[in-house]
Formats: C-alpha cells, sequence, structure tokens
C-alpha cells in the first residue's frame, strides 16, 4: 500500500513550502511560506511530531458552508491548512488522512 510523502518545493518569489501528500497523490496538507529551506523542513518535522494527536487539529467553517482543518504545534502556531471540503464529515475524513500519513519520514524536495 502506498503512503504518504512530504514534497518541498520553492516558489517563484524565493520562499519555500511544503505540501502533504497521499499515497494517492491527493494534497491533504498545504504549509505556508518560509524564508529558508531550513526552516520548511523544521515545519515538516513539526508536522511529523504533531500530526498523530487529534487536539492539534481544529476544523473550521470556511466560505459558502465548506470546512477545512488546520494542523498547529504545541505553541498553538499553524503549521499547514487543509483544501477545501463539501462537509465538516469530509474535512474530519481528510484530518484522519494527515493522521495516518503526517508521520512519513519521505520528503522529496523538488527545489533543485
Amino acid at each position: 500500500m502506498a503512503t504518504g510523502h512530504y514534497e518541498l518545493k520553492k516558489a517563484k518569489n524565493g520562499q519555500f513550502h511544503f505540501n502533504l501528500k497521499a499515497g494517492n497523490g491527493e494534497i491533504i496538507l498545504t504549509s505556508e511560506m518560509y524564508a529558508s529551506k531550513a526552516s520548511t523542513e523544521n515545519g515538516i518535522a513539526s508536522v511529523q511530531s504533531n500530526c498523530t494527536e487529534e487536539s492539534q487539529f481544529e476544523v473550521k467553517p470556511g466560505k459558502n458552508g465548506q470546512h477545512y482543518f488546520v494542523l498547529k504545534a504545541k505553541n498553538y502556531q499553524v503549521i499547514g491548512i487543509s483544501e477545501m471540503y463539501t462537509s465538516d464529515a469530509a474535512a474530519r475524513k481528510g484530518m484522519a488522512s494527515v493522521m495516518n500519513n503526517g508521520s512519513s519520514t519521505e520528503v522529496r524536495d523538488l527545489t533543485h
């Protein structure tokens, strides 16, 4: 069975970010922009250490009745944000996917 992985990327503005992808290749969590690659790698490490605790997630209402979730570090800083989901239940299913895939140690560095 395929497992999740991280993709570390460099944006056109020179900043870095990462996506956590599920085993099927779908993006399940996106980070903020970071000034350095090292900070981005620290963000990935933070997801890896916080993703297994449901208390670190928060499901929020979005626009048009949709929902999304955020993953927070122990200091309450947001580490990653999900896509929009049609319902609270669908967002929680996505959250479970992050809990299952987030501890992956596979990081694909696409900054070259």
